[in-house]
């Protein structure tokens, strides 16, 4: 298929969108340079830009995924392999990755004085160093702010999967408030994937839950309790001004909404033919990936998938200190099919 999902601005190079994004996770404000991206949004309607973020929870190891150090007395066991960019070599175990390398940027430089899972989760979502009074939102209800569209049914950022237990408030809205907050899809199946010999549908665990109307219940009937509630809620939120009310108001409009859309087919998977979820592989990751693609599809513009782990290893993922090359292997096999597969999706 052909991509109309993103389409680089005439005024600003690939570099410049690479010394922006990794300023900002350095600590200086995203919000700049996304008014800018949502400007040029603006003024060419026919152009539309999105985010998929892969989160590869617990921080893969560099020197076994992307910059081995082979014969080094620090190097693994893992072998190097050529990409299809001369001189550029990446693990054994991502064979379909190294195909398109070419798409890639891969960043070797980076460093960082953070040393905690929960501080360094924290620093690389918000762009900031925890401390403080303030609750920064993460990129995703950034980006969601800037580039949501009005008339979309769905909401503007999506997490699928996410393990949120070394921060939860790495994961949140913050100062932005709930409206920019995630939909979350598939957290508990990815905490029960840590269980010995776990069996996980990917499909079933990546619907939204609860939207469709209980039987017997006619169109009459729903749109009177929907009258009911709305006095009920307006009532409560009446007396209790702030955040939780508002909270609470938000997550109802949103289910409301979304039971009554077409759209929401977006998260049903056996809509894609079954060669094609294969290539993805059939992991949480897998389908999370070929998900995300048809979210894009329905002008959804942020959506994170993690990694968090594969059945029978413990979930905190690529945080490998023990058994760290099988683990890393295992999780190499599930990231590199479905990355490969949503790069050669997305064209």
């Amino acid at each position: 298929m052909r991509s109309s999902f993103y389409d680089p601005f005439s005024n600003i190079s690939r570099r410049d969108m690479l010394r922006l994004a990794a300023a900002s996770f350095a600590g200086v404000s995203l919000s700049g340079w996304l008014g800018r991206l949502a400007a040029e949004e603006s003024n060419n309607p026919k152009r539309k830009c999105a985010c998929i973020l892969l989160w590869m929870n617990g921080g893969p190891s560099q020197m076994d995924t992307f910059d081995l150090k082979p014969g080094h007395k620090n190097g693994g066991p893992f072998k190097e392999i050529e990409t299809n960019v001369p001189g550029i070599k990446i693990s054994e175990h991502l064979p379909q990755l190294a195909k398109h390398a070419d798409k890639m940027a891969i960043i070797r430089s980076m460093t960082t004085r953070e040393a905690d899972h929960a501080r360094g989760t924290y620093l690389m979502r918000t762009g900031r160093v925890p401390g403080g009074p303030v609750q920064y939102p993460t990129l995703g209800s950034f980006v969601s702010k800037e580039l949501e569209s009005e008339k979309s049914e769905l909401p503007s950022f999506v997490s699928v999967a996410p393990f949120r237990f070394l921060n939860p408030g790495a994961y949140d809205s913050g100062f932005l408030g709930p409206k920019y907050a995630p939909l979350i899809v598939g957290e508990n199946a990815g905490r029960l994937m840590a269980a010995p010999n776990a069996q996980i549908d990917a499909a079933g665990a990546l619907r939204v839950q609860d939207l469709d109307r209980p039987s017997g219940i006619s169109d009459e009937r729903a749109g009177s309790r929907e009258k009911f509630l709305d006095a009920l809620e307006k009532d409560f939120a009446a007396g209790r001004p702030g955040l939780p009310a508002q909270s609470h108001r938000t997550a109802y409009e949103r289910a409301l909404t979304m039971m009554k859309s077409e759209a929401v087919k977006a998260f049903n998977l056996s809509e894609e033919k079954d060669s094609l979820r294969d290539r993805y592989g059939r992991s949480l990751f897998g389908q999370g990936c070929l998900l995300a693609r048809r979210l894009i599809q329905r002008g959804v513009p942020f959506i994170e998938v993690t990694l968090a782990g594969v059945p029978g290893q413990q979930a905190l993922g690529w945080d490998t200190h023990q058994n760290n090359f099988d683990s890393v292997k295992r999780l190499s096999q599930v990231l590199d099919p479905a990355w490969a597969t949503l790069i050669e999706d997305l064209k």
